[in-house]
C-alpha cells in the first residue's frame, strides 16, 4: 500500500516496496531521529539505502542519532514554484553537518541532512528569522507532523547552543 499525503500543497508518497524510506519515516513519526548503521564498518549513512556506501555491506541496523549540528550550506528560496510555499517566502533549505560522525571517514566528511528552517513547532520560519541564519548557525532537529505515521525532519535554531558571532550568508543581490 502506498502512503500518499500532501505537505503545503505538495504531493508526497512513500511506495509500499520502499522499505528503507518507510522505516525512516516511521522513526521520524515518533519524533526520534534514526539513521542506518552498517553492521560491518559501523558507519552511519543518510539517506537510507540498501547497502553501505563505504564498504558495500548489505546488513544494517537503525541507530538513534542526536539531531544537532551546524549549517554547512543553504539555499534561500525566493522564487516559489510550489504555490503552498508562497506565503512562507523567502524560506531556507538547510544542509546540516550533524555533530555525530563529523570528520569520519575522512576529515572533510560529515553526516549531512537536508531540511527546511522552521520554528520550534515545525512551521516554516518567518522572513525575519530567515535573515539571521547562515553557514555555521547551530541548529537542532524538530519534526513537522504531516499525518499519523509521517513526519518530516526539519531544523530550527538551537537556542541552547553557542552561536557564531555572525553566520556567513551569501551576499544579497
Amino acid at each position: 500500500m502506498t502512503d500518499q499525503t500532501t505537505y503545503l500543497g505538495m504531493s508526497l508518497s512513500i511506495e509500499e516496496n520502499d522499505v528503507e524510506n518507510r522505516e525512516y519515516f516511521q522513526h521520524c513519526s515518533t519524533h526520534r531521529f534514526h539513521l542506518q548503521s552498517c553492521c560491518a564498518c559501523g558507519l552511519l549513512r543518510y539517506t537510507p539505502g540498501n547497502a553501505c556506501p563505504w564498504c558495500g555491506n548489505l546488513e544494517l541496523r537503525w541507530m538513534p542519532v542526536e539531531g544537532r549540528g551546524a549549517v554547512h550550506s543553504y539555499t534561500e528560496v525566493r522564487h516559489v514554484v510550489q504555490p503552498g510555499f508562497k506565503p512562507h517566502s523567502p524560506y531556507l533549505v538547510l544542509l546540516v553537518d550533524l555533530d555525530t560522525q563529523k570528520g569520519i571517514p575522512t576529515e572533510h566528511e560529515a553526516l549531512r541532512v537536508v531540511g527546511n528552517l522552521t520554528d520550534a513547532d515545525g512551521k516554516l520560519a518567518s522572513p525575519e528569522v530567515v535573515k539571521t541564519v547562515g553557514i555555521g548557525t547551530r541548529v537542532r532537529m524538530v519534526f513537522s507532523d504531516i499525518e499519523p505515521g509521517i513526519s518530516i525532519p526539519q531544523w530550527t535554531i538551537d537556542e541552547t547552543a553557542e552561536q557564531p558571532k555572525q553566520a556567513w550568508r551569501f551576499p544579497e543581490g
